[in-house]
């Protein structure tokens, strides 16, 4: 009877085996889809979307049901511009008119200047850019947060951006670069920054 026992419990211990190794490859199997086709990380190269991203944080985008809207931080890959995809703050969508004073730092959407806390200093840099302009239709006008050390949609290398070339919005930073200051020393990471993006 003992030998029936021990038989019948090789069985269940491979049984549950079997089932512990078919959850393991399932699970591996759905985030290899949702990576695939609803989520992916990227990582962001200068600091044109500073203070908002920093160079080599990594971020978690999504393309899922997604239309661009103003005030998305969206990354978009060009042929245009290189093979890095690049990631920027939609500040127009189709049909709307961005108008900049460069004087006095400000960017105007349909005539209404736009309230832009997460800037890290007024927009002083033209680039190419000659304003006012009216975003295409199936377009998007980007600029990086870092105003002045951004190139974006003034410049013509970039310009109006198909909204076809969106990869998906930036939904969060999930693992934040080494802070590096002005003379190249490392600190440690500041793990505080993981979390959604303003």
């Amino acid at each position: 009877m003992a030998k029936k026992d021990g038989v019948k419990s090789k069985k269940d211990s491979k049984m549950e085996l079997y089932d512990w190794i078919q959850c393991v490859v399932m699970a591996l199997v759905v985030g290899i889809l949702v990576f695939m086709f609803f989520v992916r990380v990227v990582n962001v190269k200068g600091n044109s979307m500073y203070p908002t991203l920093h160079d080599e944080d990594k971020i978690l985008t999504t393309n899922f049901l997604y239309t661009p809207k103003a005030g998305d931080v969206v990354v978009v890959q060009t042929n245009s511009y290189g093979p890095d995809p690049l990631v920027k703050r939609v500040i127009a969508t189709e049909g709307q008119t961005v108008d900049i004073d460069f004087d006095r730092g400000i960017v105007y959407v349909d005539g209404v200047a736009l309230d832009e806390p997460y800037i890290a200093a007024p927009t002083m840099e033209r680039e190419d850019f000659s304003g006012p302009v009216t975003v295409p239709e199936g377009c998007l006008f980007l600029m990086g947060d870092n105003r002045n050390r951004s190139t974006d949609s003034r410049t013509e290398s970039i310009g109006m951006v198909d909204t076809r070339c969106v990869i998906g919005r930036a939904v969060m930073i999930v693992y934040p670069s080494n802070i590096v200051d002005d003379m190249g020393t490392q600190s440690k990471r500041d793990l505080s920054r993981i979390g959604s993006i303003g």
